[in-house]
């Protein structure tokens, strides 16, 4: 007597092409990381260098342009609209509070930030309302979600001033340093293949055990 053979079973033609999509954009994402990181590279090196060039205008708008990064240059502060409060490090090394201040520079336009300086408590008030500031050209902390930065949907950082000098109470911020941009374009590609890989690994057990439900 014959034993029937049972067919093998369908692969579901919908969830397979919308996994394969998934997972192509993925690896697509995670090469475009790689490339990234080939053009932050040069950016970091050209950021190393930019201190000791000439001074520059101040960018009005994000993003800012790798060859202006850590540039010398000045802004004038009408008043100051606000300040903002950032864990950071004084020229000296220590450590504390870093003071941004959200400067007016016209009737209309963006503004400028500048960071001024550093304090040993958050709640310290500066006395400092706006004036003729010179220092180095940097971009604004960044608090954009991770997932935004790893697909590269986040906006860009504005530019923001560092300040040469400090006003009375607080340690001048430390001068800009290449070491200190983030570079994680490597890590975010890894990630990315990381997703993809374990994308097909799960749709595989789902097939199979689809498969064995059926034959069951």
């Amino acid at each position: 007597m014959t034993t029937p053979i049972d067919p093998p079973a369908r692969i579901p033609i919908l969830p397979t092409l919308v996994v394969g999509l998934a997972v192509l954009a993925m690896i697509a994402l995670g090469v475009w990381q790689l490339q990234r990181r080939t053009e932050k590279l040069q950016a970091l090196a050209l950021a190393e260098a930019n201190p000791q060039r000439p001074p520059v205008a101040f960018p009005k708008l994000p993003p800012v342009d790798p060859d202006l990064l850590f540039r010398r240059s000045s802004v004038h502060c009408l008043h100051v609209a606000d300040w903002q409060v950032e864990a950071g490090r004084a020229a000296d090394g220590s450590t504390g509070y870093r003071h941004i201040a959200r400067c007016a520079t016209g009737a209309e336009g963006p503004g400028v930030m500048v960071a001024l300086g550093v304090g040993q408590k958050p709640d310290q008030a500066p006395a400092w309302n706006g004036g003729q500031v010179e220092g180095w050209i940097s971009q604004e902390p960044d608090h954009r979600p991770l997932l935004a930065r790893i697909g590269g949907d986040a906006p860009p950082l504005r530019p923001m001033l560092i300040a040469r000098t400090a006003p009375p109470g607080l340690k001048p911020v430390a001068p800009p340093r290449a070491a200190d941009l983030p570079n994680n374009h490597l890590a975010y590609a890894v990630q990315w293949f990381f997703f993809a890989a374990v994308a097909v690994i799960i749709y595989i057990v789902a097939l199979r055990r689809r498969r064995g439900g059926k034959t069951a």
